[in-house]
């Protein structure tokens, strides 16, 4: 298979879903649906170098960089790349249990109460060198903490011992 990159306004890309798109190739006439897209390089890369999956999980193009996309597309990709990476950002703890080594973290973030589950706080948590915390649930879902040391005393207490 031969990855298509993707230079400028040779293709269409249409909103599928609110994270897949289609896109069509003008000179070929090639079309893809239900693609999802992904940043190769989520914290760095920005608006460049974005993965366009198909279903079995496989690159069927690449896109070196937003800005060569024709303004419709480009919002199109914009759009599914907000949805995609949309991180509800933690702003403390109110609880957190534990039973069986399955842990329950209650929060407030940004985007509501939330209540999840984590099996294993060595691989789900990950501290970055500016105190930034990301955390992966057992269901996927990702959570941020943007500077763990400005979290009130009772999160940090709660925190702490699983960073």
């Amino acid at each position: 298979m031969v990855l298509r990159y993707i230079d400028g306004p040779e293709v269409r890309i249409t909103a599928n879903d609110k994270i897949f798109v289609d896109i069509e190739f003008f000179h070929t006439g090639e079309k893809y649906t239900c693609l999802e897209v992904k940043r190769m390089f989520p914290i760095s890369g920005g608006d460049r170098y974005l993965a366009l999956i198909d279903e079995d999980g496989n690159e069927q193009a690449m896109i070196r960089s937003l800005d060569t996309l024709d303004k419709e597309s480009r919002n199109v990709v914009k759009n599914c790349l907000k949805e995609y990476y949309m991180i509800p950002r933690i702003l403390k703890f109110t609880k957190m249990t534990e039973k069986f080594n399955i842990w329950m973290w209650y929060a407030e973030t940004d985007k509501g109460n939330v209540v999840f589950e984590i099996r294993n706080h060595i691989t789900a948590v990950k501290v970055l060198y500016d105190n930034r915390v990301l955390i992966k649930d057992a269901n996927d879902n990702r959570y941020e903490i943007p500077d763990y040391t400005k979290l009130d005393r009772k999160s940090r207490k709660l925190i702490l011992p699983k960073l």
